[in-house]
């Protein structure tokens, strides 16, 4: 395989999400080996529903993730639609009169999105009126974070931009060397208090300082390792998670690793590869492996709470925590909702058929997500 075949299957890495390995997305492959599971019946303790849906244009090979702001919803598509949603009802409709490609960032105030060509557009979040635009470096894959007076964007070349939320003045750039290959899918920024954290590919999370983006602590999550390039990937594709004094990351051919979020030094780490994500809680962190395996490690030491397997490769999203429940959905637009003390399925329900990549949202007692058709949907259990 050339180099340039290969980067172009790495492209359709993370969209194709029924396939756990490089290998089966190859479009020369043969077609054989593991199938998909089969959803069988479940014994459902809890009723789930629908309570809104509303479109927003396909993703095509982009994901987009909703954002939520207090009873807020915001979500763009490709064709550069731009909503904001409230309680199932659309406040505001704009268009970014270009092709997006990452997105949303949100706070009380602004709503930014990203484009292809590098675009960074911020929207008022109380009319959708254009506030301003500025220009990345290259294409914007993940959704750029907003706090502190910040809108912090990580472009597809490794970039890390900061700009003013006001106006949109750049105020420092950072950029770790990016290796030959890597998987097209970024995690979003985590912006808390003065730190900006950031996955690489290479798997080193980086805390930058968010007033000049001086890098504070690099942690491990991850070396590269192999013979080959595509075996040597070893990439942080989502976003870290805090509780408490503990920030985590995982990474594809790589570990589950947590640190202390002062200094960074080394809490624990364990091996398992996830280039979907994770969550946490004030106990357990969730993690979704890349044969669709939902795992529940214990937050302090990392041991094994349990483990549903019974959604291999099912494209199954990272894991999001609602009303005592953990909730992911697949390549099919389910959702499913697992017992958060034992992993047991609880409760499902259905959207309009096409896969959901992008990590689910908590909005009040519901979960909000985007299908790849463009649906955004707000799901619940009881």
């Amino acid at each position: 395989m050339t180099r340039r075949l290969a980067a172009a299957v790495l492209v359709l890495a993370l969209p194709l999400a029924a396939c756990s390995t490089l290998d089966a997305i190859n479009p020369f492959a043969k077609k054989s080996g593991p199938k998909m599971a089969e959803l069988q019946p479940i014994s459902a303790t809890t009723e789930a529903r629908v309570e809104w849906r509303e479109g927003v244009g396909k993703s095509e090979l982009y994901v987009f993730t909703p954002a939520v702001v207090g009873s807020s919803v915001y979500a763009a598509g490709e064709n550069g639609t731009v909503l904001r949603i409230d309680e199932g009802r659309v406040v505001w409709k704009a268009n970014a009169e270009q092709v997006l490609s990452g997105g949303v960032g949100a706070n009380a105030d602004i709503v930014v999105v990203g484009s292809r060509k590098g675009d960074v557009l911020a929207f008022a979040a109380a009319d959708g009126k254009l506030l301003w635009k500025a220009k990345a470096s290259s294409e914007i894959l993940a959704p750029p974070a907003v706090g502190e007076g910040l809108v912090v964007v990580r472009s597809s070349d490794s970039r890390v931009t900061g700009y003013s939320a006001s106006d949109g003045q750049r105020k420092w750039v950072y950029q770790r060397p990016a290796p030959a290959l890597a998987l097209r899918f970024a995690g979003q920024p985590l912006i808390d208090g003065k730190y900006v954290f950031v996955g690489f590919p290479g798997g080193k999370l980086v805390a930058l300082l968010n007033d000049n983006g001086t890098a504070v602590w690099d942690g491990t999550v991850a070396l590269p390792k192999g013979a080959t390039e595509t075996d040597r990937i070893a990439d942080i594709s989502s976003a870290p998670v805090i509780s408490g004094r503990t920030i985590c990351a995982v990474a594809y051919q790589g570990r589950v690793a947590c640190f202390d979020l002062g200094n960074g030094s080394l809490v624990w780490a364990r091996d398992m590869s996830s280039a979907r994500g994770m969550t946490v809680d004030q106990r357990y962190v969730y993690v979704t492996d890349d044969k669709g395996a939902v795992h529940a490690l214990d937050l302090a030491t990392g041991s094994s709470i349990w483990k549903q397997d019974k959604l291999f490769l099912r494209g199954v999203t990272a894991p999001a925590v609602a009303r005592g429940l953990v909730v992911v959905a697949d390549v099919q637009g389910v959702v499913h909702f697992l017992n958060r003390d034992d992993g047991s399925f609880a409760a499902r329900v259905t959207t309009d058929g096409s896969p959901v990549v992008a990590p689910l949202r908590a909005a009040g007692n519901a979960l909000v997500l985007q299908t790849r058709n463009g649906g955004v949907f707000a799901v619940a259990a009881q």
